[in-house]
């Protein structure tokens, strides 16, 4: 990270009227969540996801899902936001930024205080009855898992409660179809912590005006920014929003 770099993305911030940002799994590894792909360290080196968050073991076989899957999802919700989480709450409180596009379900935006956030891949916060779309706080499944009901049931109408997770198998949600349009109107897109592997996410970046990148390691987008830094986020978003206070 030089200092040139910061200042660039900096006058880039200020000189565009609207700022998206996109966040993966890179940016929460700094509040002790591991990544996905990482060599050696990722989740997927030791756990197959078609097995353990699929829509086909969740509805076939809720018992292995509320086993493994769930238990996986569930060893994230303790984490606490980091330096990076919060610098871009503070950039949107600012006016800096419009709000975030999250790849990521460990509402660690959300607990940083950031307001506009588009969550694509669901959150670890709710879940919601299949039946008759009811939303209930995640503790709700919890207890009933504890409990020994497995599938939870909704108490309004009996039917299946899951958790608001987009699971390989499910279509995305309204927040993607809302993610296009906020990037396809926006100047600049700052993607953070992605390494832009995923699809259809990773076709955000390719709709935008102008990009920065802000990840350990190489993306398929790296040609195309005007800015590419390989370093902590916490760090350079805060020296970013250092930058940008000097205003």
């Amino acid at each position: 990270m030089s200092i040139e770099d910061i200042k660039k993305v900096a006058k880039l911030i200020k000189d565009s009227s609207k700022t998206m940002v996109l966040t993966g799994a890179g940016i929460s590894t700094e509040s002790g969540i591991p990544d996905f792909r990482s060599p050696n360290t990722g989740l997927w080196e030791h756990i197959d996801p078609m097995e353990a968050l699929s829509t086909s073991v969740l509805y076939n076989n809720p018992k292995k899902f509320y086993k493994e899957g769930f238990n996986m999802l569930l060893s994230m919700t303790d984490a606490e936001p980091n330096r990076a989480h919060f610098a871009l709450a503070e950039m949107e409180r600012l006016g800096y930024i419009k709000g975030v596009i999250t790849q990521n379900i460990d509402n660690l935006h959300y607990k940083a205080g950031s307001k506009y956030i588009l969550e694509v891949h669901g959150n670890t916060r709710e879940g919601s009855c299949m039946k008759c779309a009811n939303t209930v706080d995640l503790n709700v499944l919890i207890n009933k898992v504890n409990n020994g009901e497995i599938p939870p049931k909704c108490d309004n109408c009996g039917g299946t409660l899951r958790p608001d997770v987009v699971f390989f198998g499910d279509m995305l949600p309204e927040d993607f179809n809302t993610s296009v349009r906020e990037v396809e109107t926006s100047d600049l897109l700052i993607v953070i912590g992605s390494s832009l592997t995923v699809s259809p996410v990773n076709y955000l970046p390719q709709m935008a005006k102008k990009l920065v990148i802000i990840n350990m390691g190489p993306t398929a987008m790296d040609s195309f920014a005007e800015v590419k830094i390989e370093d902590k986020a916490g760090k350079t978003l805060e020296a970013i929003l250092d930058e940008l206070y000097e205003e």
